[in-house]
């Protein structure tokens, strides 16, 4: 053969080597990116049981892996980095705090909060509803409970324990009801404690111990009162000076006659609230509606969010709450605008027809095992009427506006998880977990704490 023909048999079989090898390479990208998009199936898996009536579950910042649950009846369970729940509780509060109703009770041990410098100070923070003081808000009408805050060491000796003999409260208020308590306590990106307490209780955010406010169209106004207490609001203090804490100097009420502790106001139950732990940080509220709606707000210094004045977008109406008023403010008495939430559900027994009894404030995920759920808020249903029937949601954030929400399916809970849903928790990975009961009350031992995974 000649070289010149040579040359040109060698650069066309070269050419179909080449166009072979992009074919090939081209069918594996593609084959990647069709595997990249098969979406994660969610499920849960039991991380531990046998517990009465779980909240929440917190991971210290101590590199240890461990996992610390929050159950109501006063205790805190450890489930240690092997995933096996030790037989003997970190603390036990159960002698410090009011008598629970088995069938149903909204106080007790509420929630959990270490110190972000725990692993060198040791210290941490409960919050739960002690023995009321004595006396009331009015003549003859005792308190019913005193919510207290306090900071306790773990042992010395087990890092495994608390010494339940180090308590120091740092701050108690006085509530006129068994309801609406609130409550959870986290440090936020700045290093301040948060914390969120409920109006005092009963109905309408009226009766004893429910101060009159700016609105006169409808009766009492914890919410939307800033100076008689501190019910109905989010606050924020400084466990790291002062005594037994100070204020934080930018908080939006120095150098005003209102209480300085409040960051912001305007809610009927804060139940469960959460920071972001990516993007802007954000902080998520879950506020428990009366009768007609459930709101999860997303909360900012100084924020108004409304109640009593609103519950959710709508103008409430103390007259009857199962009927709306045709109009209500947009400010209050300073100026400040009421808020209205990102997610807004019906409740139960809201007569246009409602999806929950009382929404649960979630978290927004930030791990690794779903990366379909990155940056989407996981929040959920207690019950949708009544029964063990809690379920789950997922919401993309927006910008602006009303979010988006819809139901999160569970590869083996596709309608409910067939347990009421009573908190969230999440790691330092991100990962998100459940606290769910078979009954409503604080009795028994059908309590579980559940993990979110990908099943598959």
């Amino acid at each position: 053969m000649k070289a010149s023909k040579l040359v040109s048999y060698l650069l066309v079989r070269l050419g179909s080597l080449f166009v072979f090898v992009a074919v090939l390479i081209t069918a594996c990208e593609k084959q990647d990116s069709s595997n990249a998009s098969v979406a994660s199936t969610p499920n849960i898996k039991l991380i531990a049981d046998n517990l009465v009536s779980p909240l929440s579950v917190v991971e210290p910042p101590d590199g240890s892996k461990r996992l610390f649950i929050v159950d109501q009846v006063g205790k805190v369970w450890i489930v240690g980095a092997d995933g096996v729940k030790l037989p003997t509780p970190f603390i036990d509060l159960a002698g410090k705090m009011v008598n629970l109703s088995a069938g149903y009770d909204e106080r007790g041990l509420l929630s959990m909060a270490f110190h972000p410098n725990f692993k060198n100070n040791g210290k941490f923070y409960l919050f739960y509803t002690a023995l009321p003081r004595t006396g009331g808000p009015q003549p003859g009408v005792n308190w019913n409970n005193l919510t207290r805050i306090s900071e306790f060491k773990v042992s010395a000796a087990n890092s495994n324990l608390a010494d339940l003999n180090s308590e120091r409260a740092i701050l108690e208020e006085d509530h006129p009801q068994s309801n609406h308590n609130g409550g959870t306590i986290a440090f936020g990106p700045d290093g301040y404690l948060y914390i969120s307490i409920g109006d005092g209780g009963g109905s309408n955010d009226n009766g004893a111990g429910h101060v009159p406010d700016w609105y006169t169209v409808n009766t009492g106004g914890n919410g939307q009162d800033l100076y008689a207490n501190l019910l109905g609001n989010v606050l924020r203090i400084d466990v790291d000076n002062g005594n037994p804490y100070s204020i934080p100097a930018d908080n939006p009420f120095v150098g005003t006659n209102a209480k300085k502790e409040i960051y912001a106001y305007g809610f009927r139950n804060p139940y469960r609230f959460s920071f972001d732990m990516g993007g802007a940080h954000q902080l998520l509220l879950g506020d428990a509606g009366q009768a007609l709606y459930e709101e999860i707000d997303v909360v900012t210094k100084g924020g108004n969010y409304g109640w009593n004045v609103k519950e959710g977008t709508a103008c409430f109406s103390t007259d009857n709450n199962m009927q709306t008023r045709a109009s209500c403010p947009l400010t209050d008495t300073a100026g400040k605008p009421l808020i209205d939430p990102v997610i807004e559900l019906k409740n139960a027994a809201n007569p246009a027809g409602g999806v929950t009894v009382v929404v649960v404030g979630g978290n927004v995920y930030r791990g690794s095992e779903l990366p379909e759920l990155q940056g989407v808020y996981i929040f959920g249903n207690y019950s949708q009427d009544g029964r063990a029937n809690g379920k789950l949601y997922k919401a993309s954030p927006a910008a602006s506006g009303m979010w988006a929400y819809e139901d999160l399916k569970l590869k083996d809970f596709p309608t409910d998880l067939g347990m009421f849903l009573k908190g969230f928790g999440q790691d330092l990975s991100g990962e998100i977990y459940l606290a769910a009961s078979g009954v409503q009350g604080v009795s028994g031992t059908s309590g579980k704490i559940y993990k979110l995974f990908a099943d598959n």
